[in-house]
């Protein structure tokens, strides 16, 4: 069985916790240990996949179709590993199983009550797998002290109980506030949130400070003496610039070297090592960060801009494609329901353009004016999703001159984007209809593209068959208007296996104008950028040059 590291948050939420437990993995890894990771949400929502972005920032998808935490997407970023439905659990999973049980006769003579039966569930989930790891990260969501997180904490005090503290180590992440006129770094909210998790039965043995400031001596021995946490395991998490920068900032504050020290797997010549792999695989990515010799600016048109976690991975896919051609990207976040004189203006400045997914028809109006600006003035455009079928009605109406327009949007015209009531699925037909359940039910997940040689697509990917994310449930209406399409000058440069889907749509009269069905940011990592954005990233550098 593998040890189990539980990070959870106190104080406040948006601390950082996911990107925290990230890094303790690939803190971990770096040392030769195999790594699972495990995310608990005490939201009652089955999943995330039908809350609001603006309620939960961006839903990622994992390669099994699973929608969940935009956490995953950093632990996939950082360990470069794939995570599944079996790493995601939320309050409503749990319930949902313990009632199916209930209902099949498995607590037969028993009356369902949180212990044991919901702490069982949540135990069970936690574990399994756990013996094919070295190491278990279950990053706990939500803060110490809500009132849905409480089943939570007390599944993770049993398994203390079951399995020992030399099996389970607890990190507090908390958060010290810097009172600017006194100059004073404050510990009593971090005081106060280790005691509501002591009256729990729970001892952190690690507190990771958030602060914008550094702990002297002082703090650290009064935040060990009142939260009874040994003094060099009071560890500070300063802000950073870049969270590329966050793995090596915590392995220099000892914070892996603790996690080891509690194990008692602390060995001279690994920690010697560990320093090493971590200087040169981490560093390489902060000497790219701090020396970039290149500048470029970049647009995205969207209607979540005022949440910037809502594209959390666009935008690290971003600064990846950025990584690859030694380029620093400052991003300008172009609200789409602003008015077009404005988006013009603001493109004007731009060497590229990226019109990102999203559902319903708000600020579709808006996005079909950039992309219109990007064909006609030649700028670099990537459309992911919703930005690919958008890219088609813009060139339907402005060039073939009907009036395109989308089933999802409810309005009258001819729909060459369209509800989609089949697909091919493997070797199973997944079918759908308007009435069925919202959540769950769109096209999810990993499947293949086939790329038609001497294509853009065939430049970028470099392959006859892709694989790509996907998230939608609107399709291309390719059987009804090819024609139209063909007049319009688009070309379909890649269709899923049976030719029935398009997956990526390009334009020759545009150097680089491109766009696909998928999600491709949610398969981008910080030492394998996704092809499709190092690629735009060239362009728009070639576009400067021109």
């Amino acid at each position: 069985m593998s040890f189990f590291v539980f990070v959870m948050g106190g104080v406040m939420s948006s601390l950082g916790k996911g990107i925290a437990s990230a890094s303790i993995g690939t803190l971990l890894q770096s040392r030769g240990f195999s790594i699972k990771m495990k995310k608990l949400d005490p939201y009652i929502n089955v999943d995330p996949g039908t809350m609001s972005p603006y309620k939960h920032g961006e839903v990622f998808v994992m390669e099994d179709g699973c929608e969940t935490d935009l956490d995953f997407g950093h632990y996939e970023r950082f360990i470069d590993i794939k995570c599944s439905a079996e790493d995601s659990l939320t309050t409503g999973k749990v319930y949902e199983k313990v009632l199916e049980k209930e209902r099949r006769g498995d607590y037969l003579g028993s009356d369902i009550q949180v212990i044991p039966h919901i702490t069982n569930e949540i135990k069970d989930f936690i574990i399994e797998g756990s013996s094919d790891v070295d190491f278990t990260i279950c990053e706990m969501g939500g803060t110490i002290g809500d009132i849905e997180g409480l089943p939570y904490i007390e599944a993770l005090r049993q398994l203390i109980v079951e399995f020992g503290k030399e099996k389970v180590i607890c990190i507090a992440l908390t958060y010290l506030p810097y009172i600017k006129v006194s100059e004073e770094l404050k510990t009593k909210p971090t005081q106060h949130s280790i005691k509501q998790l002591q009256s729990m039965g729970v001892q952190p043995d690690i507190i990771l400070c958030r602060s914008e400031k550094n702990l002297t001596e002082d703090i650290k021995a009064k935040l060990s003496m009142f939260c009874n946490v040994k003094k060099e395991n009071v560890i500070v998490a300063l802000d950073a610039n870049n969270i590329y920068l966050i793995p090596k900032m915590f392995h220099k504050n000892g914070l892996d070297r603790q996690i080891y020290s509690h194990f008692k797997l602390l060995g001279e010549s690994a920690e010697l090592k560990a320093t090493k792999d971590i200087e040169e695989k981490w560093g390489s990515i902060e000497n790219t960060i701090l020396n970039c010799t290149n500048t470029v600016r970049l647009s995205i048109v969207g209607k979540y801009i005022k949440l910037k976690d809502a594209y959390i991975s666009l935008s690290q896919a971003i600064m990846h494609g950025g990584f690859a051609n030694n380029t620093k990207v400052e991003v300008d976040w172009i609200d789409s329901e602003d008015n077009f004189t404005n988006i013009e203006n603001k493109l004007s400045q731009t060497s590229a353009l990226i019109v990102p997914g999203g559902f319903s028809s708000r600020g579709v109006e808006g996005k079909i004016f950039a992309i219109k600006y990007a064909r006609e003035n030649k700028l670099p455009f990537l459309g992911i999703c919703l930005g690919m079928q958008l890219a088609i009605i813009e060139s339907c109406r402005n060039i073939a001159k009907i009036n395109a327009t989308s089933g999802e949007f409810g309005e009258e015209g001819e729909f060459v984007i369209d509800f989609m009531d089949s697909w091919a699925c493997g070797d199973t037909t997944e079918k759908r209809n308007k009435a069925c359940n919202k959540g769950g039910t769109m096209r999810l997940g990993s499947y293949p593209c086939k790329i038609i040689p001497n294509s853009l697509a065939s430049k970028v990917y470099g392959q006859n068959v892709i694989t790509e994310r996907h998230r939608h449930r609107y399709e291309v209406n390719i059987k009804k208007y090819k024609h139209i399409f063909e007049k319009a000058g688009l070309i379909f440069s890649g269709t899923s296996l049976d030719g029935a889907l398009p997956e990526i749509v390009e334009r020759q009269d545009n150097p680089f104008f491109i766009a696909t069905q998928a999600h491709p940011e949610f398969k981008s990592r910080p030492f394998s950028p996704h092809p499709l954005f190092s690629h735009l990233i060239k362009a728009s550098l070639e576009f400067l040059g021109n």
